[in-house]
């Protein structure tokens, strides 16, 4: 009988399937105890070794970065690993009490919902520009579903009662159930709909 590690000895990833193809190959679930790389993995697709949440742990490190606008931080999350992971944590202890369910297995799935299949980019052509669709890279496609996780979660608590570990609880779970208030689905369909004008 072999040993099944647990996330944390709280979460168990042996069951958790991941639904769409495309992804299958990005989000890895693969349990440790300590989800702690310290950034050894810095070479080509190195974030493809990365445990799934300590990614999402990693993306909250920096909820007030959007493009090239820094906007505030929330004081609670700093550079600390052992302090965004509480977050990350605590948020995943609220997802199991909401859905009764494995919290990994819903952000999985919020993660699999959120994540753009087109995007637009600008190609020049005789001095001018035009907007092109172009198809999402998986990798792109899983970092694109974080970030706007992370940022609906911090736009939910910034300057608001709701903590952010609340916040994310809230932005995983609605993202999980296809929700249109979710701010990451939002990004999504405003991703989809730009691409399909512009094909």
């Amino acid at each position: 009988m072999t040993l099944q590690f647990k996330i944390f000895d709280l979460y168990d990833l042996s069951e958790i399937k991941v639904v769409d193809h495309g992804l299958k190959s990005v989000i890895n679930l693969e349990p440790k105890l300590i989800l702690k790389s310290q950034g050894r993995n810095v070479g080509k697709l190195g974030q493809i070794k990365v445990n799934i949440v300590e990614r999402l742990m990693n993306k909250l490190a920096v909820a007030g970065h959007r493009g090239k606008k820094h906007k505030l931080g929330i004081g609670h999350t700093t550079g600390k690993y052992s302090k965004n992971m509480k977050i990350v944590l605590e948020a995943f202890e609220l997802i199991g009490k909401k859905t009764q369910k494995n919290p990994v297995e819903v952000f999985v799935k919020a993660i699999e919902n959120s994540a753009p299949r087109d995007e637009i980019t600008v190609i020049e052509y005789g001095g001018a520009r035009y907007p092109q669709a172009v198809d999402v890279s998986p990798l792109r496609r899983v970092n694109l579903a974080l970030r706007n996780i992370v940022h609906g979660a911090s736009d939910k608590a910034f300057n608001k009662k709701k903590t952010i570990a609340q916040g994310l609880a809230d932005e995983i779970i609605m993202a999980s159930e296809g929700n249109q208030e979710s701010f990451a689905i939002k990004k999504k369909r405003e991703s989809e709909a730009q691409a399909d004008s512009a094909r």
